[in-house]
């Protein structure tokens, strides 16, 4: 027999959770979806701020690759609700300690109460002062030769020095395409290792703080550097500072650290996910700077599959500590696991 469950589509938001998950991209969905299908009640809040938003296509994500990231996470909130679970817009301001976990408060007032929580909030890029950057941003101002290569392969591509990785990002988009430009921008002079390595790709390289970007009929056409000069190009890869949106966690003591990287800051967990505030668990860029979005929807089941252990784990212990004593529950524990060996009482 076929049993059909009826799904209802809310955005209710209940008292109380075993789970709260903070943050509705890749990593909390799949956090979410996973703990829903262990029959979890688990809401997800999401400020509806994907940092991929302005990208056409989720790209390197086997039988996703090219889906649009609004397309993706619809279906994943359509999943999550499937199993039961609440899906819901708003911000999540403050998180304070309770008596069984926590209470989470929303900007507009709403409270709820949570057993865990699940953190996947992402990051926020930070971009060069360049005028034009950010309204280019993931379109032709791109940052990552996995996510967009393949889209810009064979163009002429300036990268724009912003960090200690410049001359790596360089070399991984010379991959993709023979046009290669390295502006120097204001990172410090290449040493004599890094300038034979630019040179035996047949990378140029130009010396000198890029002004803004140059751009025609909706498109980049090349960049303006201080003295006047511009370059023609048809894509800028530039390296932002990436730093965790964790801000709401403070009270808790949660802070950002700087990444071991260099690439800016994250909450340090452990390889689960879990934090070192008991109840409190971190995945996708916010703790993992560099995930794709099929590594952070990993990093989240993975956290999801640990949280329902936890809860598991509290609940027998609730169980024990409330189940009664008597000759007669001894006689039936020492049947199931003595079974036709037990004593007699």
């Amino acid at each position: 027999m076929v049993v059909v469950e009826v799904v209802v589509v809310t955005d209710q938001l209940n008292d109380s959770y075993d789970v709260v998950v903070v943050g509705g991209g890749a990593a909390g969905l799949n956090g979410a979806l996973m703990l829903t299908r262990s029959r979890r009640s688990v809401v997800v809040i999401d400020g509806g701020k994907p940092r991929n938003a302005p990208a056409s296509g989720v790209h390197g994500l086997l039988a996703r690759d090219g889906m649009p990231p609004a397309e993706l996470l619809e279906r994943g909130r359509a999943e999550v609700r499937g199993y039961g679970g609440h899906v819901v817009s708003g911000e999540v301001e403050t998180v304070a300690r309770a008596d069984t976990g926590f209470t989470v408060t929303l900007a507009d007032g709403r409270t709820v109460r949570a057993r865990r929580l699940l953190v996947a909030t992402g990051l926020v890029d930070e971009l060069p002062d360049v005028p034009g950057l950010r309204e280019r941003w993931g379109r032709d101002v791109v940052h990552c030769p996995y996510c967009h290569g393949w889209e810009v392969r064979d163009q002429a591509i300036g990268v724009l020095a912003s960090g200690p990785m410049a001359v790596h990002q360089a070399l991984l988009f010379r991959q993709l395409s023979a046009d290669v430009t390295f502006f120097s921008h204001t990172t410090p002079p290449l040493d004599d290792e890094q300038a034979e390595q630019l040179a035996a790709r047949g990378i140029n390289v130009v010396h000198g703080e890029v002004a803004s970007l140059e751009v025609a009929e909706d498109r980049i056409v090349g960049v303006r550097l201080g003295d006047g000069k511009v370059v023609n190009l048809q894509v800028v890869t530039v390296a932002t500072r990436m730093v965790a949106r964790a801000g709401f966690l403070a009270a808790l003591g949660l802070l950002p650290a700087e990444h071991p990287s260099g690439f800016g800051e994250h909450i340090p967990t452990d390889a689960t996910g879990r934090t070192d505030v008991p109840g409190v668990w971190f995945a996708g860029n916010v703790t993992d700077l560099l995930a794709q979005v099929g590594s952070a929807a990993a990093a989240g089941a993975a956290a999801g599959a640990q949280i329902n252990a936890d809860l598991v784990t509290e609940d027998t212990r609730w169980a024990v500590a409330a189940h009664p004593f008597s000759a007669a529950s001894e006689a039936r524990v020492a049947e199931l696991v003595m079974g036709s060996r037990r004593h007699g009482l």
